[in-house]
């Protein structure tokens, strides 16, 4: 295989780059600074480094230690601080964000990272020089001009299952009858209610992202100097999406060519290891150990006093099952820990979730988590906060996979009750096994099957894209097809009432024309 040299930045876009004849050369881009929107690319570009491939990351993250064939290009301080390590009463305030705030806050705001020096220097690479670019699908979709701008196909990386705003322009079908939503906690058995429900939330909060997405049209004429009419015209240089999600977790639905499931791409086997302290508290764990962690983002310390209280008088209740918190700083933590605790400001979370005797994992829902936990067969507790995690949780739930409980009425009785069932309950192992035999039963993994992509957009350029998404919303549901076909049939039916009208007229005046014709002859 040719050498390949990948740029990736991860502000949200990656791109491929040939050396000599036969290579490639890639460019990334993945703009949010959120972590959990960066693990997706870093894994992706580490792996193409590991095959030898030169990779250069733009990202708010770069790494603590070199890589070979891994360069970063910072970004870090361009955007205010990622968001990690936040407060429980923060995440408050995420609930009922306006899809105003929400677009201008992950897409707008973001997309001012065009004017920095870092975008500004490359937009100065001469068109032609990278074969391919790869593109985090959120709310920055103004990164997507990259490609016209570069002369390069875009692969969009989505890192949460496709997003109901990304089904019409790759021209998907998205039919809210069995469909639900990305913002709906519904199954694919719906009643009429659910289904009614799950189609104005589909539709309605659809039409507020589009709406509000069409400001990002003023940056790419602003740093482009590239007149568009609408977003759609960036969406037709995305050759394919990769998307973070798999049928065996997510819904079954019909899908394009060019929209490939990568769900888990980041579960693969890790370098990472436990550290020794951990790894003996794993083994001695021998009733069982449950893993607790909000991710990167929440700090559990910073839950409401009363919320520590019922982690406490819990996890006292399970003993001697053991229980390992992820936590920032045990310093903020009240008095009292439990001894069958342990706390930790880091965790290799893979390690972790592999250790035989890990029973259950207590999470938020994070996608990647959760991901995570299922692959190594550990049956979770979720206790969402904010964003996809209620959906998430409220999916694996229903397979029985998980216990959802919710924050604001947690107690004693309802956290020890659903540790005690994972723990207990064989049907949740039983589940979870089943549900991760199919998630990791591919041809290829996950990143094997994501590097192919990347790959094949490299060297193919845009050969899966749907014809249909050159049509417009009413040739695409054939309205011009059925109205021309109606008006047809009006005007035949009003030919034949015309015609019967006549032939009617004729008859009765033919009728009316012989009484008269016998009244001659008489006389």
């Amino acid at each position: 295989m040719s050498a390949i040299r990948v740029l990736l930045l991860m502000t949200g876009v990656l791109v491929l780059q040939s050396q000599g004849t036969s290579a490639l050369r890639i460019l990334g881009v993945f703009p949010l600074p959120g972590k959990s929107h960066f693990i997706l690319g870093e894994n992706l570009m580490k792996e193409l480094a590991r095959r030898g491939h030169s990779v250069d990351m733009v990202s708010h993250f770069p790494t603590k230690k070199p890589i070979s064939n891994y360069r970063d290009i910072s970004l870090l301080g361009s955007l205010p601080v990622a968001v990690n390590n936040i407060s429980f009463q923060e995440t408050r305030n995420f609930n009922g964000l306006s899809m105003a705030f929400f677009v201008r806050h992950t897409g707008t705001q973001v997309c001012e990272l065009l004017g920095s020096t870092y975008f500004q220097d490359l937009m100065k690479t001469p068109k032609g020089t990278y074969d391919v670019i790869i593109v985090e699908s959120f709310t920055a979709q103004c990164f997507l001009a990259l490609g016209r701008h570069l002369d390069a196909p875009v692969v969009g990386l989505v890192a949460s299952k496709l997003h109901d705003w990304l089904f019409d322009p790759f021209a998907n079908p998205l039919n809210p009858s069995y469909m639900p939503s990305l913002f709906s906690s519904f199954t694919q058995r719906m009643n009429f209610w659910e289904r009614l429900t799950n189609t104005l939330i589909t539709n309605v909060i659809g039409l507020q992202i589009n709406y509000y997405l069409r400001e990002q049209v003023e940056q790419v004429e602003k740093y482009f100097n590239r007149r568009i009419s609408s977003l759609n015209e960036l969406y037709d240089d995305v050759s394919l999406l990769l998307v973070n999600e798999h049928f065996s977790i997510n819904e079954i639905k019909p899908a394009t060519p060019d929209v490939i499931d990568v769900g888990g791409l980041h579960v693969h086997d890790s370098d990472q290891r436990l550290t020794p302290e951990l790894q003996k508290w794993l083994d001695d764990s021998q009733n069982g150990c449950v893993y607790f962690t909000f991710g990167s983002m929440i700090k559990i310390e910073s839950l409401p006093l009363d919320k520590l209280k019922i982690l406490y008088e819990t996890f006292e209740r399970i003993a001697p099952v053991r229980v390992l918190m992820k936590i920032a700083n045990a310093t903020n933590l009240p008095k009292g820990l439990p001894k069958n605790v342990m706390t930790s400001p880091w965790m290799p979370q893979v390690a972790v979730l592999k250790h035989k005797n890990v029973r259950a994992f207590i999470t938020h829902g994070g996608l990647l988590g959760t991901q995570e936990a299922l692959a190594h067969k550990v049956p979770m507790i979720g206790i969402p906060l904010f964003g996809d995690q209620h959906t998430n949780i409220n999916s694996y739930a229903n397979r029985k996979i998980a216990i959802a409980l919710s924050v604001d009425t947690l107690s004693v009785e309802s956290l020890t009750g659903a540790i005690n069932a994972i723990l207990k309950d064989p049907i949740y192992s039983k589940n979870i096994a089943h549900v991760s035999e199919l998630f990791l039963a591919r041809p290829m993994t996950a990143l094997d099957t994501a590097v192919y992509w990347v790959e094949f957009t490299a060297r193919h350029g845009t050969v899966l894209k749907s014809p249909a998404t050159k049509l417009s919303w009413w040739q695409f549901h054939l309205l011009d097809v059925y109205g021309f076909i109606l008006t047809c049939l009006l005007v035949l039916l009003y030919i034949v009432k015309k015609l019967a009208t006549i032939m009617w007229r004729l008859c009765c005046n033919r009728n009316n024309a012989k009484p008269i014709s016998k009244a001659k002859k008489n006389r």
